[in-house]
């Protein structure tokens, strides 16, 4: 993609609105926070402690919007701290440029690895640099230093307080996780029947999964129906497959396929009524032809005894998903100490020295993280230096842009600086105009600047131009509450503003960290993980039967699945970037990814039906596991080599299987296995 393109196609997706479901009870809600927090500073304090304390309950409340499974309270607090402490060290420093310019660099070259410890972390490591920044500028001394930074905290505060005592929707974004996960389900099973090789996306059960972990306190409050489904719904997903799939179960056509459709139209609808009551906490209700069609009595003479094995299986698995997915008045309680207990989430303090580490691990040649917090730091360095050379004053505005914009890859920076630049030329625009024509007083001010925060909390998912009106609208307010920056006219906050996009987007030019060149590492990573998966984690088991529950097929299922949701993620990154495939063509990653993923389908059929305890080895499985595992292991080296890699060795295996199995379903999955990395190859050959 040429550098025009590029540039066009992130502009455009950055001033990009899209229609999201609001939710104006939780934006009231945090409007209502602030509204407390800066009344209360004004009738005690004054203007200038009311416009900190003001910004530390805006970005508490913003805190609480982030897609994070922890407690909100907690995330409110922990933002209001962090604040708090970086506001602090910038009122101790701020009258001396030489020590904040340090202090700056410091904290934003950490808040760029925060990013490591995930979105949320880096977003509120970031927000808290850029607000330091104007918090700074206002009139304070050393000696209340402490008393601001005590009233952030108070902001942070008072926002846990109130979504504590004004709960709204409880376990809301668990609950659509679980649900979304359960309605992925019912969807591959409806297109099951049009298509029996019909391909899965991973990412809600992925995303099921980690809502699920929780802390402590969160496992003593959280509703029971929250705790099975999930482990459910990714037991159903390989039997769905198996029992669409013409290669193992029933034929293309004739009454087994029609029975098969059958069923797999009424796991869906089972599916989506279990969803639908997790998603509101209301009963499950069932279909009745849906209910009728599962307990079909004529089911076993029309399927074969394979399939017919997979079809009762899959009625048991809907029946417990049901079951668990009503809703009843007790809550969890303590953690169980059987197998089934719910997944730990670390408190904040234990994830402390977890985070530490994982920052410390970026700090390596060639990490996109390390690179993201040299570029960020110098940028935000060299855009407050020039906000003080140049005659606009507050040249805060510059350096606060480039610090909210960029982000560790190339397309977000680029469209976030669009956007940036786009929303806060409306607001700035607007809310300037309100300050000269009507002169609002201290009280007026402090008003708008609520409501134009409501309106970011209400409109913050449909678009980061959008959100950025209102932010740009309630700085303005908010500094005009105590007169600070009156002066400086919307052509000067508009050019600091563009100055600071620029900067970034310059920065990303001159040190880029591009995902394209990594394609190839990551599928090679893909294919490593799903030869695992098949080999040791599926053949393997034919060998030494552990049953269904096997841990070590979870284990390196969910190592596949993550390997795979890096690749997408590299891909659609590398999509935009301005820069040559470099081996790797988008037409030669395309076909590879959907060799790998029919080769993932081939082992999930294996998985389907791997035999329980008990039931005599097959001593011939354990030689196809070592050799799909050292296979793709190789595969995966010449991929990184930038060579088409061969499975000779494999195909030997696969043709000695031939003659020592007589199962049908194992003959034919080896075949499949085979089949996927021969169309991997011819994939690579066109790069």
């Amino acid at each position: 993609m040429s550098w025009l393109r590029a540039l066009r196609e992130t502009a455009r997706s950055g001033l990009t609105v899209e229609r999201r479901r609001l939710a104006p009870v939780v934006a009231a809600r945090g409007a209502l926070g602030l509204a407390l927090v800066v009344g209360f500073s004004l009738a005690f304090f004054g203007p200038a402690v009311a416009a900190s304390s003001a910004f530390g309950a805006f970005q508490a409340a913003i805190a609480t919007f982030q897609r994070s499974w922890r407690p909100r309270p907690t995330l409110a607090l922990a933002s209001g701290g962090s604040l708090a402490v970086s506001t602090f060290l910038g009122y101790l420093t701020g009258a001396h440029t030489v020590l904040f310019l340090a202090l700056l660099v410091l904290w934003t070259f950490l808040s760029g690895l925060a990013w490591a410890a995930g979105p949320t972390a880096g977003i509120i490591a970031s927000s808290n640099v850029a607000i330091m920044l104007v918090t700074v500028t206002l009139p304070t001394s050393v000696a209340t230093a402490a008393g601001h930074a005590a009233m952030i905290f108070t902001g942070g505060v008072v926002q846990a307080a109130l979504v504590v005592l004004l709960p709204v929707r409880p376990w809301g974004a668990q609950r659509d996780a679980l649900a979304d996960a359960l309605a992925a389900e019912a969807d591959y099973a409806r297109r099951l029947r049009h298509d029996p090789v019909a391909s899965f996306d991973p990412v809600p059960l992925m995303t099921a999964r980690s809502a699920a972990a929780v802390t402590p306190w969160q496992a003593r409050r959280r509703p029971v129906e929250l705790h099975g489904p999930r482990r459910l719904a990714e037991r159903i997903r390989p039997v769905l497959a198996s029992l669409a799939d013409p290669a193992v179960g029933a034929p293309a056509e004739g009454p087994q396929r029609d029975r098969v459709r059958e069923l797999l139209a009424a796991a869906g609808e089972v599916l989506d009524a279990a969803a639908h009551a997790i998603r509101h906490g209301g009963p499950v209700r069932l279909p009745p032809a849906a209910v009728a069609a599962l307990r079909t009595p004529d089911t076993g003479t029309i399927l074969s005894d394979r399939s017919h094995r997979v079809a009762l299986r899959l009625a048991a698995l809907l029946g417990d998903v049901v079951e668990t997915a009503e809703p009843r008045t007790e809550t969890a309680g303590p953690e169980p100490s059987h197998p089934s207990a719910p997944r730990a989430r670390p408190t904040l303090l234990r994830l402390l020295p977890l985070v530490v580490a994982r920052m410390r691990a970026e700090v390596r040649p060639g990490s996109a993280i390390l690179r993201h917090a040299l570029r960020v730091s110098a940028v935000t360095a060299a855009g407050y230096l020039l906000g003080l050379v140049l005659p606009f004053g507050h040249g805060y505005w510059a350096p606060m842009t480039s610090v909210m914009v960029m982000r560790p890859d190339f397309s977000q920076t680029y469209s976030r600086s669009v956007a940036r630049f786009g929303g806060t030329l409306v607001g700035v625009g607007l809310a300037s105009a309100v300050v000269q024509t009507a002169h609002p007083g201290t009280y007026l001010s402090a008003g708008l600047a609520v409501l134009c925060a409501f309106g970011m909390y209400l409109l913050m998912k449909t678009g980061y131009a959008v959100s950025q009106v209102c932010v740009a609208a309630y700085v303005v307010f908010l500094l005009g509450m105590e007169g600070s920056g009156a002066a400086q006219t919307v052509r000067d906050r508009v050019l600091l503003t563009l100055l600071g996009g620029l900067l970034a987007m310059l920065s990303y030019a001159v040190y880029p960290a591009w995902e394209t060149p990594r394609l190839r590492g990551r599928l090679a990573d893909w294919l490593t993980t799903s030869g695992r998966y098949a080999a040791a984690a599926v053949a393997a088991r034919y060998a030494d039967p552990a049953g269904p529950g096997s841990p070590d097929v979870r284990e390196a299922l969910l190592s596949a699945r993550a390997a795979r949701v890096a690749w997408h993620d590299a891909l659609g990154r590398a999509t935009h970037e301005p820069v040559r495939h470099r081996g790797l063509s988008h037409a030669a990653a395309e076909g590879a990814g959907h060799a790998i993923a029919e080769f993932g389908r081939a082992a999930m059929l294996l998985e389907a039906h791997l035999p329980e305890p008990g039931v005599p080895p097959l001593p011939a499985a354990a030689d196809l596991a070592e050799a799909l595992r050292e296979a793709t292991e190789r595969g995966a080296k010449a991929v990184r080599e930038r060579r088409v890699p061969a499975w000779d060795d494999l195909r030997e295996t696969v043709a000695a299987w031939d003659t020592e199995v007589t199962d049908p379903l194992l003959r034919k999955a080896a075949r499949l296995l085979l089949a996927a990395l021969d169309d991997l190859s011819a994939a690579l050959a066109e790069a």
